[in-house]
């Protein structure tokens, strides 16, 4: 996993708030993110980071290595670093920014870590039971065994003893498995061979199809861009481009400036 790179934030210009999280109003879109800046320490790294997600939209969270997209993905979590310190977060009227992260994931919030944290000691179906212990549930098992075949075939086999793709299948089984409302991809095709990613690919764009509302980041761009709708672009922290997939694909100069493709 690419480490994110910490930027420090001058101290007269850092934004801490006494009160930083405040309730105005709810917005329209189906998820929203007003402000959001988190923090590692004194490290500045999500920096006052907004955008609109509608229901059913995949969004391609994108940028150069260490430009802060898990960073934002944690944050949007609710994860305990990094730290939000000012900013809004919500999803489906639900005020994500004063939960933590296991009441974000009770209402909805399915991160799938790049590193999968696929429970040692335990099978396949064992994973997947965990996942449904406190609801609210969402897809019952043997659903998520049509759709990932392969999980079907291993069911009793330990899970960590899987190869890479198959570990993904099942940390992206696992975040289904509850009421999933904005499932949030990190590195979904990281370190998988390419017969692998195709299959990742199929069951993403199956997801697509089902009208779930995804952010997924990347490293693979241009994959990323073709199962999108929109994109976001972000460098040292920041949004520095929002709009739709297919302006990122056809801007030659737009990719080679913040994604070096």
């Amino acid at each position: 996993m690419s480490q994110e790179t910490l930027l420090k934030q001058p101290e007269d210009r850092m934004v801490k708030p006494e009160n930083p999280i405040k309730n105005v109003g709810t917005p329209s879109a189906y998820f929203s993110c007003w402000g959001m800046q988190a923090y590692y320490g004194e490290s500045y790294i999500v920096q006052d980071v907004s955008f609109n997600i509608h229901e059913g939209e995949i969004v391609a969270l994108l940028g150069r290595n260490g430009a802060g997209k898990t960073s934002t993905l944690r944050t949007i979590a609710r994860m305990a670093n990094p730290e939000l310190q000012h900013g809004e977060i919500w999803l489906d009227h639900k005020p994500l920014h004063r939960m933590k992260d296991f009441e974000a994931a009770q209402n909805g919030v399915g991160l799938v870590p790049e590193d999968r944290r696929i429970i040692p000691g335990l099978t396949v179906e064992e994973n997947l039971e965990l996942a449904q212990i406190h609801g609210p549930r969402g897809w019952e098992i043997e659903r998520l065994y049509e759709h990932f075949p392969r999980l079907a075939e291993r069911r009793n086999q330990e899970g960590v003893t899987m190869s890479g793709g198959e570990q993904q299948m099942l940390a992206v089984a696992r975040a289904l498995a509850r009421d999933v409302k904005l499932l949030l991809l990190d590195e979904p095709y990281e370190g998988l061979a390419p017969v692998i990613v195709r299959e990742i690919e199929k069951i993403l764009e199956e997801i697509k199809t089902l009208g779930l509302t995804t952010i997924i980041v990347e490293q693979n761009a241009i994959a990323a861009l073709h199962l999108a709708d929109r994109a976001l672009i972000l460098d040292m922290g920041q949004v520095v481009f929002d709009g739709t997939a297919q302006e990122v694909l056809d801007d030659e100069a737009l990719r080679q400036e913040y994604l070096a493709i």
